[in-house]
């Protein structure tokens, strides 16, 4: 076997497996222990592996979080059916917090009621909401993140610490074991404030975001009161949610899989 086959089958072992040693790799491939070491250096040259003592590993992935106007250019049919579905929970007279994600924007965008009061920290949720006819907005304001066009800080914790709501729709990078997660930290803890506010918290996240954990916690599964998603979870993750007393919603008409 050449080395670049071999390399290629490190890789794939290392995928499988998240870890390989010397040893093995003299094993699988019948090569000396100075062959093995060569090829981990040659691997790790090439920024594919981190070298650990007597193997090696993968190093770890992070998603880049693209700026806010791109993620709307990519603003999937999932993010879309599920924002649809969840407008559908919102009824006449409501009074609701949307957070500055794209799947709640795709909810904002599917709004259907014409009494209800909106209270947002996004610039983009507020202005698709202003073609809204009865539709009464308030803008949290504060200090504005622009690449992603929330506003955060002290001034927006403490003006929604004075509303009280009947939902609050929130988006997530991650939902896993580890609770609910998000990249960036001043996005999180105006999340975890509005969660504090609502008598229902709605949770809205494609199936992508099942299982991933990302930099920042800002609340508990346990906090959730809804889950609504795009595709049935795996057995694992509805039992996670059923130990939370989280509701599960399928916003494809998918059937729910308790058993």
């Amino acid at each position: 076997m050449y080395q670049e086959e071999r390399l290629i089958a490190i890789l794939d072992f290392l995928k499988k497996n998240k870890r390989i040693s010397v040893e093995q790799i003299c094993t699988l491939f019948d090569v000396s222990k100075d062959t093995a070491r060569r090829d981990l250096v040659k691997l790790e040259e090439e920024k594919r592996i981190i070298r650990t003592r007597g193997g090696a590993i993968l190093p770890a992935l992070h998603n880049e979080i693209k700026d806010y106007s791109n993620r709307l250019k990519t603003v999937s049919e999932e993010k879309k059916i599920i924002g649809k579905k969840a407008a559908e929970l919102m009824t006449e007279g409501d009074r609701i917090i949307l957070d500055a994600s794209t799947t709640v924007q795709a909810c904002a965008e599917h709004l259907t009621i014409e009494d209800g009061t909106i209270i947002t920290n996004s610039i983009n949720q507020a202005e698709v909401l202003s073609n809204k006819r009865g539709i009464h907005i308030h803008l949290l304001g504060g200090q504005l993140q622009k690449e992603h066009r929330f506003l955060f800080g002290s001034a927006v914790i403490e003006k929604l610490s004075q509303y009280y709501v009947d939902k609050a729709f929130i988006g997530v990078v991650g939902i896993s074991e580890n609770g609910l997660t998000i990249a960036h930290e001043d996005d999180g803890m105006v999340k975890r404030k509005m969660i504090s506010r609502a008598k229902q918290v709605i949770v809205v996240a494609d199936h992508t975001k099942i299982g991933v954990t990302d930099f920042y916690q800002f609340a508990d599964i346990c906090e959730v009161d809804l889950f609504i998603t795009d595709k049935t979870p795996s057995k694992a993750f509805q039992e996670l949610l059923n130990k939370n007393n989280v509701d599960l919603l399928i916003a494809d008409g998918e059937s729910e899989e308790n058993e």
